[in-house]
């Protein structure tokens, strides 16, 4: 944040209540920003997060909506503004993963993810746009997948390359407004959504393919987040693969 701020930066963070979404919510709050703990489903989880932050001496709120439900979200929009009088930044981790080789997807499955991961992006990215406020910061989610291809993953990883190319083409329409729009991309780590369906071996191989020979930590994501939701002012439109060098 500028030393020259006076009042606190406000940050709304989908899928708050997961695992990267909490580190994003800690870490915001710890330096300093008031925050918006989205939820889709747990409302109790966010509400617990919302209530550590505040137990800390930070301010925050839980807001629930689907993402891709448009007047949802503009609520939500409207509640974090109503609480802390504007919104900074929009972090936009909420997303859900369902994998499966392409020949054998269920395409239920694939409008499932894409309603969530493409739909949703877009819906919270048009808000964003539309109410964050100048010197603010717009960030999605991508995945290190685009790079690797690992099998499987296809269907998650059409829906990831559609974050990008909303998130390269926001950041161009907002010229002249001050905010920046990036996307994150994580490689392996160490959340709910990467170990569910995956034994320790699979774990094991993954964080081995990696040069730092591990797997990335909730943390490790939030860091890149609090970089460009606060001083990284010159760093826009890109995609930042964090992901230990894994590609």
């Amino acid at each position: 944040m500028s030393s020259t701020t006076t009042t606190p930066r406000v940050a709304l963070v989908t899928g708050g209540s997961g695992g990267i979404g909490r580190a994003v919510v800690e870490r915001l709050a710890a330096d300093g920003y008031a925050v918006a703990v989205h939820y889709a489903g747990n409302a109790a989880r966010a509400a617990e997060i919302a209530d550590q932050v505040t137990a800390g001496g930070g301010r925050a709120i839980a807001v629930g909506a689907d993402v891709a439900d448009e007047t949802a979200m503009a609520a939500a929009f409207d509640a974090v503004e109503a609480a802390f009088g504007g919104i900074d930044v929009v972090v936009n981790t909420a997303g859900i993963m369902l994998l499966s080789p392409i020949a054998t997807l269920d395409l239920a499955d694939f409008d499932r993810m894409h309603r969530t991961n493409v739909r949703g992006t877009f819906v919270v990215s048009q808000l964003a746009a539309n109410r964050v406020r100048t010197g603010g910061a717009i960030v999605n989610f991508s995945t290190s997948v685009t790079r690797t291809q690992f099998p499987a993953y296809g269907a998650y990883v059409a829906a990831k390359a559609a974050v990008e190319g909303i998130t390269l083409i926001l950041a161009r329409e907002l010229r002249g407004k001050d905010i920046t729009v990036n996307a994150v991309a994580p490689g392996p780590t160490a959340t709910a959504l990467f170990l569910d369906g995956k034994d320790e071996a699979a774990v094991a191989q993954l964080a081995k393919a990696v040069p730092l020979e591990r797997l990335g930590r909730p943390e490790d994501i939030a860091e890149t987040v609090a970089f460009l939701a606060g001083p990284a002012r010159w760093v826009n439109g890109q995609v930042l693969f964090t992901n230990g060098g894994l590609a």
